[in-house]
Formats: C-alpha cells, structure tokens, sequence
C-alpha cells in the first residue's frame, strides 16, 4: 500500500524488452540510499506498484530494476517510458508510517487524458479525461490518484473532472510539467470502488 505521497522523482536509464515483448525490464534511478532497497521491495513508478529485482549504485546515484509485464503495459503509461522519462517515486507505507494522503494500492486502473492546463498564480489547475467506466467513482472532493500523486478532485462533469495543484506539488513531482493532451495514470479511490460494489449487491 501507498498514500500518494512522492518523496523521489527517478528516471528511466535504461529499457531492455523481451523477444516476444510481454516483459519490459526497466532501471530506474533514484535518490534512495542503496542500503534500504531490498530485492523484492515495492516502490511505486508514477503510480505503479513495481517489485525491484535488482538494484545498485553508479556515478553516485542508487539505481533499482523491476519488470513491466505485458497487462502493465496495456493498461498504463509505462508502454510509452523511455530512457529518460521522470517518473514519481514512493516506497511502500509501513505501519506506523503517516497517512498524508490517501490510501493508495498502485494498481493504475487506465489512463486519463489531460484536456487542458491553467496557470495561475503559483498554482495550476488541471483539467482531465477519465475512462468512460472509471468515470462513476470519481467524485467532488473525493480522492484520485494521478501519475502517483494523491490529489483531490476540484468538480466533475461526467468523464471530465478537474484538480488544483498547489506549488510544493508542481515542485516535488512531475505534475509540473504536464501539458494538454498528456496521458497520465489514474488509481480511482479504493472506498468509492468498494461502495459502488456494494450498492450493485444490494
């Protein structure tokens, strides 16, 4: 589990493809002390839950390995990573550890749209195109999880809904650098999916 709260932006060194291209592997590198990355940690890539399979340190930078498998790839924005790509990082929430944001699992559930970007003073505001079929759990004031960053949702307009990023977000992740027509993971709020699935039983 996660809470959307990045403490690392990494890069994408290095994409090495299986023969049949089912299995990406992927170094990524990180400001993350060596010591505590463990072969089998989880660590979530712009909010995907990736297991490292290796790690090491070169040029004075950390560096971790995980596998992109084929439904990854169809699903998410890591199909589309390439050496250089920034990615939000967060490591696995341990107990005890502070809630920030929300919980998140890391399992991206598809990939919204960036309809349109607003810069306003010292903030920007957002507006995004979800999936037609995530669209019922996205709520007024509920929570999304985008590229890895727990946010809350501004208003919602069917598929279309809105989030205000303020400066220590635009700073400390990729957020950014977004632009209109950006593609971007979405993780839709573990609760509303679990009320949806409830009323459906009733």
């Amino acid at each position: 589990m996660f809470t959307g709260i990045v403490t690392d932006i990494g890069s994408v060194v290095s994409l090495t493809p299986t023969a049949r291209g089912q299995l990406h592997r992927l170094r990524i590198a990180c400001g993350y002390d060596r010591s505590t990355i463990a072969d089998g940690a989880s660590i979530a890539c712009n909010g995907i839950c990736l297991t490292v399979v290796a790690s090491g340190g070169e040029r004075g930078r950390t560096w971790f390995d995980v596998d992109a498998a084929a439904e990854t790839l169809r699903l998410t924005t890591a199909k589309n990573w390439v050496a250089g790509t920034r990615l939000n990082l967060e490591r696995a929430l341990k107990i005890g550890d502070e809630l920030g944001g929300h919980l998140v699992a890391g399992h991206a559930d598809g990939i919204a749209t960036i309809v349109r970007r607003e810069d306003l003073p010292d903030m920007a505001r957002f507006g995004l195109r979800a999936p037609r079929e995530l669209a019922r759990f996205i709520a007024a004031k509920g929570s999304v999880t985008l590229d890895g960053v727990s946010l809350t949702v501004n208003s919602v307009d069917e598929a279309d809904f809105s989030v205000l990023i303020i400066p220590h977000t635009l700073d400390a992740t990729t957020l950014g650098g977004w632009r209109a027509d950006d593609e971007v993971n979405i993780e839709v709020d573990l609760m509303a999916r679990y009320a949806a699935r409830l009323a459906e039983m009733k």
